[in-house]
Order: structure tokens, then sequence, then C-alpha cells
């Protein structure tokens, strides 16, 4: 199913500005389909005819054509659209799921750089759309005669609504434990010049903390560039140089966490992973004694969680696929390396601001530095490189490519693995080695990736 996908990757839709698919035209297009698709499958409250569809964006110079082009689309086909202004995706779903919305809609980027935004989608309950339906909708997009026409009366509106805003920002102070206080606790938080750059600052300040901000003077061009979660030097800076407890480091939407421990240094992800689910089971919140996580996550994780009789389940990379892991399982907690963190029983999605919090909660608990705290989670060496590309060749069909990695699997053995996969957000062939002696990770690596080139280039001209 995934390979008829023709719009949607891993994380909805994402392209250069201005170029298909990231067009105002196909923004439309999605606004009129998205309309249509809830018209048909779902019963409204009471009193409402119209569908309702929560739009949010972060901060890039594109939003604003995006936002309107799909408002427009939601408007011609009969729906009622809110506009949220700059909110980070997590506020994006629970207000879609606070105001019992048909759908809500956040036009990101996430991580890339301004020039690139993207479309991502969540119905009622706050949850990603499955693969199914963004697929129904793809065909809707390309297909507009699929869509019956409102004309007169049954047109719709749009309204900007921006104290829905306060609603997250009660939402994730009510989140952290009443028992712990973030008074005397001094936090440089980068907001990236994203969706975060308002609520994320505020949030931290109103639960007590002192607040050294970063990141919060977005211009529609200078989303990511040099600061947060991808560029997490600035913060680690800062956080020697005021001798702050913690660096909080958003992307440009607000649903990763990149944290930045007391000696400035940029915590692993896994290791966080592993950190809070200890946390949570002391504390006698981790559902079903299991935990989700990724394709990518460390192997020293997964041994680590097993020492505390903590099950590690395995998805693919995507936020979503970990929240749809976790409803499968009945896990209340999941994350991968990249800093996405998702903690069910508060939100639907990985949410940035959330996951410090949590890990606050969890020193508090421990009284301990997070230095100390993430000391006892081992890692394997793990190297993984990029690769530009033209074309989405599958791997297993590159037999000079298989054939290398049988070579280098066969010299592992049990202790190292393989993962080769294609970003579902960028045009980049991915390569990854585990294995316990970084100098020959790092080596089948490169002779890995050399391969990619050569071989996926050859298949590219």
């Amino acid at each position: 199913m995934k390979s008829k996908r023709k719009l949607f990757g891993t994380d909805g839709i994402r392209g250069k500005a201005n170029i298909y698919p990231m067009t105002g035209e196909i923004a439309m297009a999605l606004g009129r389909a998205v309309t249509s698709y809830f018209q048909r499958t779902q019963l409204r409250p009471y009193g409402r005819k119209k569908p309702l569809i929560v739009i949010g964006k972060d901060t890039r110079l594109s939003c604003y054509m995006l936002e309107h082009a799909f408002s427009a689309g939601v408007c011609s086909q009969g729906g009622q659209a809110i506009l949220t202004g700059p909110l980070p995706t997590p506020g994006v779903a629970f207000v879609t799921q606070s105001m019992r919305a048909d759908a809500g809609v956040m036009i990101s980027a996430s991580h890339n750089s301004f020039d690139d935004n993207g479309i991502k989608i969540f119905d009622r309950t706050g949850h990603k759309l499955p693969d199914l339906v963004e697929l129904e909708l793809e065909q809707m997009v390309l297909n507009p005669d699929l869509i019956e026409k409102k004309i007169d009366h049954q047109l719709g509106n749009a309204k900007r609504l921006d104290e829905v805003i306060g609603r997250y920002i009660v939402q994730t102070k009510q989140a952290f434990s009443p028992q712990y206080s973030l008074e005397g606790m001094r936090l440089v938080v980068d907001c990236a010049n994203g969706a975060g750059y308002k609520v994320a600052p505020q949030i931290f300040e109103e639960l007590g903390a002192e607040v050294i901000s970063l990141g919060v003077q977005p211009n529609g061009t200078n989303i990511n560039q040099q600061c947060g979660a991808l560029n997490p030097q600035l913060c680690a800076e800062n956080v020697i140089k005021y001798r702050a407890d913690l660096g909080v480091c958003l992307d440009g939407d607000g649903d990763r966490l990149i944290i930045i421990d007391e000696k400035g240094q940029v915590v692993n992800g896994d290791q966080l992973i592993g950190v809070l689910a200890h946390f949570l089971k002391m504390t006698s919140q981790l559902d079903k004694q299991t935990v989700v996580g990724t394709v990518m996550t460390n192997a020293g994780v997964e041994e680590y969680l097993k020492s505390l009789k903590i099950k590690l389940e395995r998805t693919q990379v995507g936020d979503r696929y970990i929240v749809e892991k976790m409803l499968e399982t009945g896990s209340c907690f999941g994350g991968e390396p990249s800093g996405h963190l998702i903690f069910k029983k508060h939100s639907t999605t990985g949410d940035g601001i959330l996951a410090a919090l949590k890990v606050i909660e969890c020193m508090n608990f421990f009284q301990k530095k997070l230095s100390d705290l993430i000391e006892v989670v081992p890692l394997y060496p793990q190297v993984l490189k990029n690769i530009k590309v033209q074309e989405r060749v599958p791997f297993e069909e590159i037999a000079e490519l298989m054939v290398e990695v049988g070579k280098i699997e066969k010299e592992m053995g049990k202790e190292g693995r393989i993962l080769l996969r294609y970003s579902g957000t960028e045009p980049l062939a991915r390569v990854m080695v585990e294995g316990k002696y970084f100098d020959r990770v790092n080596e089948y690596c490169d002779h890995l990736v050399q391969t990619v080139r050569r071989t996926i280039g050859q298949r590219n001209h």
C-alpha cells in the first residue's frame, strides 16, 4: 500500500514551498478533500452541521500561503476553518480533540529549512491519519471529480481563534505532577524560531523556572537556522554560560526534544528513553511494562530495559507508527532517538515541552542531575550516514548492495546489525550500522555508503 502513495510520506506531505506538491493549489485541493472525507465519515455534535477543521502552523513565510489556501479548500467544501496561528504540532492535536473538531491540520516542515513546508493531518481524537485514509485523500486530491461541489448556502467560513493557544498551555502545565516544582531551576529554552516560540518560555516560567530564551524572534526565514533541536550547540554554550540546570531544544514544530545536561552535553535520545522508562516503572506509571521504540532504537537501550524487566516493542521510523503500536500493545510511553517522546496519558503525539517536563519530574524523583541519570544506560556504537538520492530504488532490488550487506552481517554475527532505509521527509537514503566496536562499525558504514552511492547512482542515471 505504501508504494502507491504519491503525496504522503511518513509524516504528511512535505516538499519545497510553492513547488509541487507543496503548492497553494494542492493545499486547497487537500482542504476540500479533508472536509469532504469527514463530511461523509463522521457524526458531529448536535447542532453543528458543518465539519470543523482546526488549522495551525509554524513560523515559515510560506505558511501564510498554505494556511489560507487550505482554509479556502475547507470553505469551498462547506466546512468551518479555525485558524490558530503559530502553535506546536501537539497543541494542534490537543485543540482538535478539545474542540471536538472533525480534523486538525498542522502546516510545518518540522526540522527542515524555511524554504520547505508540509501538511500533516489529525483526526478528531488527535491522532495522525492511518495510511489507508491518507491514500483515499490522495485520490480525491488527484481526482477532484470524486468530490461533490458545494454552492450557495452550502459554502463554509473561516475565523482566527488565537485564544485556543491558552487551552494548550493549561493542558501542558497540568501534565506536570503537582508534587514537583520548577522553582529554583534555571533553564535555557531554545525554541528554534518556530511554533513554540511563544508558548514554551511561558509554560516553564509559569511553573516557576528562570528561563533564558533563545530562538524566539521568528522572521519567516530563520526557523531552525543555527538553533533548536537540529543545532543544539548554542543552547549548550548558554547552559555553561548561565550555569543552567538544563537546556531544552525544540524543533520547528515543537514535537521533538533535544536536551542538554548541566555539563553542556547533548543527551542521546535513546538514553533519555531508558531513563524515562525506569522513572515511569518506579512510579507505577508504565502500563504493560512495555516501551515502544523503532528500528533505530539502540540495542544497548533494549538490553538496559530488559534488565529492568521492561519489554521493548519496535516499529518503523515515524512517531505515528509508534503511537499505532502503543495503542495496539497498551503501552503508554514510546519514542525514538531523534527526540520524539510520546506520553500517551497526556498527548496523542510527540511533544517537546511535555517531554522536558517529564525529564524534570524524573530528576526530582531520583534526586539526581541528568548527567548522573544517563550514565547507567549503555549504548552500542551506532553510525548513521545519509546519501542524497534522486529516486528511491528498493534496496532489495540492488543485487550488488545486498551481497555487501550479507558479507558484513556474516562478519558481525549477533554482535551487530544493519539498517537501510529512505527518509520519509527528505530525498535521502540512510545507512545505519550498529555493533560493539566503533572503528569496525564506522568502516562497515563507510563501505556501504560508497556501495549505495555507486549502485543507486547507476540506477538514477
